[in-house]
């Protein structure tokens, strides 16, 4: 096959050789976009507009062959590789300038099998189209809380959402995964077969090859009792300690993230709560309807609520409560932490930052990460900050551009000041490029085990547009 010139040996980028390039699409059944087609300019978006990058070539692939071919193409002509699922990864590494991004958003395979409760999943699916699909069966899949989340990167990197509580990180949901290596193969991975793999897999991002099918466990979710409840930023500091001690003694079945909001026009916010920055919570219990008052109630004892939007809904409405609030093509910058304890001295920074929110889609959000997360041991998936009670993520959002500094200084300066107080490691999804450094810090005592299996599957590093975890050279 003819080559491509490229420094991308040193993260650089790919010259042009036209021959290599006509053969590769002479071999691909689905449709290579270059920066002179039409469609460029739509298909190198992504759902993070802050991150602005030009490949030059977006293999968008048909077919698991087509990403075969595609790997086969970078590898062999040494050109920098990128990876995207749903595109919705904060810090756009599903893209790359002057490389080939192998485009998986074809791929849109979902099928239940309802006798033994689990539904393989496509990599191009996002999690909208997998809830759509499970609901009908009675089912769910823990995942986000956005449903235009990517079910690629979501998974790789950890995977928490609504049912996490109940029944784990979207990994613990993990049985299975098909994978194009950094050589060309094709191998199914499991408990049972490429063992290493799997594990790494679990939480260890894109670092390993292309994974284009996922196997889940579902589980029984279909109404549940869910919605958003606000109170002022004067009760803030009480709200945060109360929520601290009930979100910890809650039984698993009930679920509820807090954050600092703006709150939006429009129903179902009444119009003297608009606009106005408060502290709310978005909860979700899949227990008996009928028991969802008695399990709130010991904090609504503490700190009732100054508004209420409660009741039972689909599983699939809660999940896109936020897309309207989330379109893709704003301006995101983000960074995140684990956290065991909310100190004094920490909750007194989240309300003097908190009272900050630069723009009205900025937020800052405690997911909880206990429950059923705690089943399983810190050394049983590359994911291990299982010791955690929360991720934390500080979101700096907005549509226009000019913006851009403004939410960026305000989510750095918040988390700066936070960290002292955090568990060290991040949600590597909550990540922006921050080096490996940070990278190493957040897999903890994982870190040398997953650089063994990188070395083993990926000893060129030829998937590094990532949270990258080095092979050993």
């Amino acid at each position: 096959m003819a080559t491509i010139r490229s420094d991308a040996a040193a993260g650089g980028a790919a010259a042009p050789d036209e021959a290599a390039v006509a053969q590769f699409e002479s071999l691909f059944r689905g449709k290579i976009i270059r920066p002179r087609d039409r469609a460029y300019d739509e298909a190198r978006k992504l759902y993070n507009a802050m991150i602005d990058k030009r490949p030059r070539l977006i293999a968008r692939c048909a077919d698991v062959t087509d990403v075969i071919t595609a790997v086969n193409f970078a590898r062999e002509n040494d050109i920098l590789l990128a990876v995207r699922g749903g595109g919705h990864n904060g810090a756009g590494l599903g893209s790359c300038d002057g490389g080939l991004v192998i485009d998986l958003s074809a791929l849109k395979g979902i099928r239940v099998d309802p006798k033994y409760q689990t539904v393989r999943v496509e990599a191009g699916c996002c999690w909208r189209e997998v809830d759509r699909v499970t609901h009908s069966f009675g089912l769910a899949v823990p995942c986000g809380v956005i449903s235009t989340t990517g079910v690629a990167g979501l998974t790789l990197g950890g995977g928490h959402g609504y049912l996490t509580r109940k029944y784990g990180l979207t990994i613990d949901n993990l049985l299975e995964a098909d994978v194009v290596l950094a050589d060309g193969t094709f191998v199914t991975t499991g408990p049972d077969d490429h063992e290493d793999l799997f594990w790494a897999l679990r939480g260890g991002g894109g670092n390993f090859g292309v994974v284009t099918s996922f196997l889940f466990k579902a589980h029984p979710v279909h109404t549940v009792y869910a919605g958003v409840t606000l109170w002022p930023l004067e009760q803030a500091r009480a709200v945060l300690k109360s929520y601290q001690d009930f979100i910890k003694q809650a039984p698993r079945d009930l679920y509820g993230f807090f954050g600092f909001l703006t709150v939006p026009p429009g129903p179902p916010f009444p119009e003297p709560f608009q606009f106005k920055k408060m502290c709310g919570a978005v909860w979700c219990y899949t227990g008996p309807l009928g028991q969802a008052g008695k399990a709130l109630e010991p904090l609504w004892e503490s700190v009732r609520p100054a508004f209420e939007f409660l009741g039972p809904m689909p599983f699939p409405k809660l999940q896109t409560l936020f897309d309207g609030l989330y379109p893709p093509g704003h301006q995101w910058y983000w960074k995140g932490d684990f956290v065991r304890e909310l100190t004094d001295a920490a909750i007194e920074l989240h309300l003097e930052y908190g009272a900050k929110l630069p723009t009205p889609q900025s937020t800052m959000h405690l997911y909880p990460i206990d429950g059923a997360v705690r089943d399983v041991g810190a050394a049983e998936t590359a994911w291990n900050c299982r010791d955690a009670t929360w991720s934390m993520v500080i979101v700096g959002v907005d549509p226009d551009p000019a913006n851009r500094d403004k939410i960026t200084q305000w989510a750095r300066d918040y988390w700066e000041a936070l960290h002292p107080f955090s568990a060290g490691a991040a949600y590597v999804n909550f990540m922006m490029e921050e080096g490996q450094d940070r990278v190493r810090a957040t897999y903890r005592d994982n870190y040398d085990r997953l650089v063994a299996v990188k070395t083993r599957y990926d000893a060129t590093n030829l998937f590094r547009v990532n949270q990258n975890i080095k092979p050993k050279t």
